[in-house]
């Protein structure tokens, strides 16, 4: 088969990018900066020069394809800049549904995320949620936005799966909390927020499920396609085992969120590390990105793995890493 990817340079989409290759398909990805892809031109995908927030840039190379991974995606917390997220996620997202309305596609599936519902307050919900309340992060209200974008287009007929995957972690992971990880392997990271809690899936599990959800859902269907639900102090809890690394010190939610309000008074007048901005603060004080995975497994046969064995996988080959 011959597919289409976005965001094949990013975390998720480079992984996707090889399954889909070692699966021997034909990959087609459109790449902002080309100079930046060797390592997918090596896997044999071919690279054209575009971006999703300019639509014509994408048409002729995705002109004749079987099937759309849309997995390109603004993930940023803590940033000042914030006027890419609605331009990626939002706009990004239209531009290219749209031309696969235009070009007849068979089929596509749409990366969106847990983050849409924000937090859970704890609760573990099903694809049948959907939230109302107020998102405490940009990605999180950009990405929701961009899901009910991708909800009108189903409602319109288009043959897409929309794919929710939680907290996205494995070796090579470029979110702030892979960066945690590797802080918390150099012994600095003496404090973390306490009592959050997510839904651990391994990158090459995430990337699998696109694949079954292009192989086997039926378009129009939604599948939460996360890991295990594990608090960040459990995640640590296992660290510890593996490593032999004593545990950051949790901060209680009430303090985080005391410190992010203070933060927020200074942070528009004094550059503060995205580690330590105010919306990252908010996104550690206690919140929960569960969701409900059991659609996936009974359906496309989705199994993630453990969070112990992923992270054991993680942390060593980090480590190695460290030592080159």
């Amino acid at each position: 088969m011959k597919y289409f990817l976005t965001g094949a340079t990013g975390f998720l989409g480079g992984v996707l990018a090889r399954q889909l290759r070692e699966a021997h398909h034909e990959v087609i990805a459109v790449i902002r900066n080309p100079q930046k892809a060797e390592k997918l031109k090596s896997l044999g995908v071919t690279v054209v020069k575009g971006d999703v927030t300019d639509k014509e840039s994408m048409r002729e190379a995705m002109r004749g394809c079987d099937g759309v991974f849309h997995v390109a995606g603004w993930y940023k917390v803590g940033v000042r800049d914030k006027s890419h997220g609605r331009k990626i996620n939002v706009d990004g997202t239209r531009h290219v549904l749209e031309l696969m309305k235009e070009l007849h596609i068979p089929k596509g599936v749409y990366t969106s995320t847990l983050a849409i519902n924000s937090d859970t307050h704890g609760a573990v919900h099903d694809e049948t949620f959907h939230f109302s309340g107020k998102h405490i992060s940009e990605y999180d209200r950009t990405k929701a936005e961009a899901h009910d974008v991708a909800l009108q287009f189903i409602q319109e007929g288009l043959p897409l799966v929309i794919a929710m995957p939680g907290l996205i972690y494995g070796p090579d992971g470029t979110s702030l909390s892979d960066e945690a990880w590797r802080l918390y392997l150099k012994k600095k990271l003496p404090m973390v927020g306490g009592g959050s809690g997510y839904c651990w899936g391994h990158v090459e599990d995430i990337a699998h499920a696109h694949l079954l959800a292009m192989e086997k859902a039926a378009p129009g269907s939604t599948y939460i396609i996360c890991g295990p639900k594990h608090t960040f102090d459990e995640a640590f809890d296992m660290a510890k085992k593996i490593t032999g690394i004593r545990k950051p010190v949790q901060i209680p939610p009430a303090m985080m969120k005391s410190s992010a309000f203070l933060v927020s008074l200074i942070e528009w007048l004094i550059p503060v590390p995205e580690m330590y901005a105010a919306e990252t603060m908010r996104v550690s004080a206690g919140v929960t990105y569960y969701g409900d995975n059991n659609k996936a497994r009974r359906d496309l046969g989705y199994n993630p793995r453990p969070l112990e064995e992923g992270l054991r996988e993680t942390l060593e080959y980090e480590r190695r890493k460290m030592k080159k």
